[in-house]
């Protein structure tokens, strides 16, 4: 026999009233096995009534529980939890095209493959990595620790390697953060972070940014929901390419002081950046969490990161991973060590980080003179201001240009454009030309 869940039942399990919060919250029972496969959900305008909100609400909120294959059903034969087709998948990066041949696509921030350094003699050298092929869960290498605490700007108690910076936010939100909880994170941000804390069910509150980083006044606003977590990119942002004042750092450090809010520090970009390395773990490190990737500096085959915490913290995330692979390969960590000793990295990197600024400068300059001002700054790609993102994305398209809309990467209302640089060589002008067209509707 099917089940049946009332208005009533809903408005007592649902906190969040907005479109995005019914959606998530109403997943998140789904997933805890509070609504079965099979359930009947209440008529939209029974609870509408029950939660005070307007149909339209409810209706938006079973549109993108449909788009996510979580419900299905409409009408007079009312709405079903359907899930024989339940499936988590990360939305946005699921969402992302592929546009074939003879489209230019700068939809990815990924390195330039010609700016990397070459692996063969790292690899050769973590093949003899210490207890290589040992199944002891070793939290990280030494040499890999000793190698990353030269330049680590705090000192903290513990370090972990993980398979990756998103394998390392996966990671720590679920070992350290429940569902239901909440979440302050900068707006707009990586979009595979929004599509992390959507999985985990978490309520997320968007921390406004500026040329200096996270807002304050913003941040206040949010730490009145009592966050369990502050996710923020200190160094350089990963989509705006701005970076946190060490003025406008201070003020974020008052904020949180009298908080027992976890801090979660994300440097995807890492050297590339020629900003200096900064963290609140010189205030707060028994729950500063600073995480660093090595997949745009030194390979994304690497498949490594390291984050440092209190050794609580490390420890209570170890133990989640050791539901999986428990470890993250030695002859990877060994190799990594190897390229941030080597010389001819660091002369490597530094090429590297020379022309992805050119080349940044250069889109940023050319649509300067076309009337369409976008911020200077570092990083792998340009957020660019448009009138329309629909009509932006439609225009360049037809030019032949992928592009990403501002609205992957905010919960909040967007208008830009999302344009990687990093591989941008020899048609900036024709791109700056584009975009000055899909920029004013």
């Amino acid at each position: 026999m099917n089940e049946f869940r009332d208005a009533d039942w809903f408005a007592d399990k649902l906190k969040d009233r907005t479109i995005r919060g019914i959606a998530i919250e109403t997943s998140a029972l789904i997933r805890a096995g509070a609504l079965p496969v099979g359930t009947k959900l209440p008529a939209i305008r029974d609870l509408a009534f029950a939660l005070g909100i307007s149909p339209a609400t409810i209706s938006e909120a079973w549109s993108e529980l449909r788009r996510q294959k979580i419900i299905s059903g409409r009408g007079r034969n009312g709405t079903w939890v359907s899930g024989d087709r339940f499936i988590a998948k990360p939305a946005r990066l699921a969402s992302v095209g592929d546009y074939g041949d003879g489209v230019l696509d700068l939809t990815a921030a990924v390195p330039d493959v010609r700016l990397l350094p070459k692996l063969a003699e790292a690899m050769s050298y973590g093949a003899n990595a210490e207890n290589v092929n040992s199944y002891q869960r070793s939290r990280i290498l030494p040499e890999l620790e000793e190698a990353v605490r030269r330049s680590w700007p705090y000192q903290p108690e513990a370090f972990l390697a993980t398979n990756g910076g998103y394998n390392a936010v996966y990671t720590l939100i679920h070992a350290l953060v429940t569902p239901g909880a909440s979440v302050a994170i900068e707006m707009p941000t990586g979009m595979r972070l929004l599509d992390i804390l959507e999985d985990r069910g978490v309520r997320i509150l968007p921390v406004q940014c500026d040329d200096e980083g996270p807002v304050p006044a913003s941040l206040e606003n949010a730490m009145n929901y009592r966050p369990a977590a502050f996710i923020f990119q200190p160094r350089v942002h990963s989509v705006t390419g701005q970076s946190v004042s060490a003025t406008r750092m201070e003020k974020l450090g008052a904020i949180l002081k009298d908080s027992d809010t976890l801090v979660v520090e994300d440097d995807g970009v890492a050297d590339i950046s020629s900003a200096p390395r900064h963290s609140l773990g010189t205030l707060y490190p028994d729950r500063v969490i600073h995480v660093l990737s090595f997949s745009k500096t030194h390979g994304p085959d690497l498949r490594l990161a390291v984050l440092s915490g209190s050794r609580a913290m490390i420890e209570q995330i170890q133990s989640y991973r050791a539901f999986s692979a428990g470890w993250t390969s030695r002859i990877l960590q060994s190799a990594a060590a190897w390229l941030l000793r080597d010389p001819a990295t660091d002369e490597t990197l530094f090429r590297a980080r020379d022309l992805y600024a050119k080349r940044r400068a250069a889109l940023i300059d050319a649509l300067a003179e076309r009337g369409v001002e976008a911020a200077h700054g570092g990083g792998l790609c340009a957020w660019v201001p448009v009138s329309s993102e629909p009509f932006a994305l439609v225009t360049l398209a037809a030019r032949g240009i992928a592009v990403h809309p501002g609205a992957k990467f905010s919960v909040l209302p967007s208008s830009h454009l999302r344009v990687a640089t990093a591989n941008l060589t020899d048609r900036c002008e024709e791109v700056a030309d584009g975009i000055a067209l899909a920029a004013v509707h």
